[in-house]
């Protein structure tokens, strides 16, 4: 049976409703479906896409967020003062405290303070449902058992993913989200470059920061970690959490296609690959 489109354009070709040109165009389109030559696109739930425009707001709300805080911090260097690293909550008091006594600076930049509480309000309205929708979700509550994995990569990577059955083997998921390495092969040169980069961007990058939890900040040493701590002993830590952020995806994939949550006591042999 030829898919959806193979079925319009085949329909077009027997009724023949269509101008010449059309009539052309879709009996082309005809022929190159009963040859093979396409390549079925899935079409995520509009659950996955809620999720995603959710997680997308969230993070275009964080970079304003982050780009606020930088151009204040680069008005007050123009003046000779340098606000230390502080922690978020305390941020725009520590910044009032710096300018009291400045004849001007606290016009000036009072507007974009209060912008930027303002920001962190909407910004934290954002982060309940994120954490409400993972919560809700049976499958997110099942990937958070991974130590590193929280609500916003959770919620990222069932967003992408959306149907875990597209995957013959929970191994193609690092490919499919550009964490393989890219191979250049030509005549007797066969070479191993960096990371593809296809695919989603932003759920690579919420696996890479769920690794760099996993083997810095995470206390329990399960077999995943104690893996990722031996590459970083032999190529270097950028490159073992590249290594385990792929790892992570096969491993979230897999508990989701069996239904169980993660493991700590799976020898460490059977994370090698």
């Amino acid at each position: 049976m030829p898919p959806a489109a193979g079925l319009r354009a085949f329909a077009v070709l027997h009724t023949g409703w269509m101008d010449d040109d059309r009539q052309q165009q879709a009996e082309g389109v005809g022929h190159l479906l009963r040859m093979g030559w396409f390549r079925p696109v899935h079409v995520k739930a509009i659950t996955a896409r809620e999720q995603r425009a959710r997680l997308a707001a969230r993070t275009t709300m964080v970079r304003q967020l982050q780009d606020l805080e930088n151009s204040v911090r680069g008005l007050l260097r123009g003046f000779g003062l340098r606000l230390a690293t502080l922690r978020r909550r305390s941020w725009s008091g520590a910044v009032r405290a710096l300018l009291d006594g400045h004849p001007s600076l606290p016009g000036i930049l009072e507007p974009l303070l209060q912008a930027r509480e303002a920001l962190r309000d909407q910004l934290a309205a954002l982060d309940r449902q994120v954490r409400d929708a993972a919560r809700d979700d049976a499958v997110c509550r099942r990937l958070m058992t991974v130590p590193g994995v929280g609500a916003v990569v959770a919620l990222t990577f069932r967003s992408t993913i959306d149907d875990p059955a597209r995957f013959r083997s929970s191994r193609s998921v690092g490919a499919f989200l550009g964490l393989t390495p890219k191979r250049y092969q030509s005549g007797e040169t066969d070479r191993a470059g960096a990371i593809s980069k296809v695919g989603d961007a932003t759920t690579r990058v919420a696996l890479f920061e769920a690794a760099h939890v996993l083997l810095t900040r995470v206390t329990k040493w399960p077999a995943l970690k104690a893996w990722g701590v031996r590459l970083i002993q032999r190529r270097g830590a950028k490159r073992a959490k590249v290594v385990v952020a792929r790892k992570l995806a096969s491993v979230l994939h897999r508990m989701w296609v069996s239904e169980s949550d993660f493991r700590y006591g799976i020898p460490a042999v059977a994370m090698e690959g």
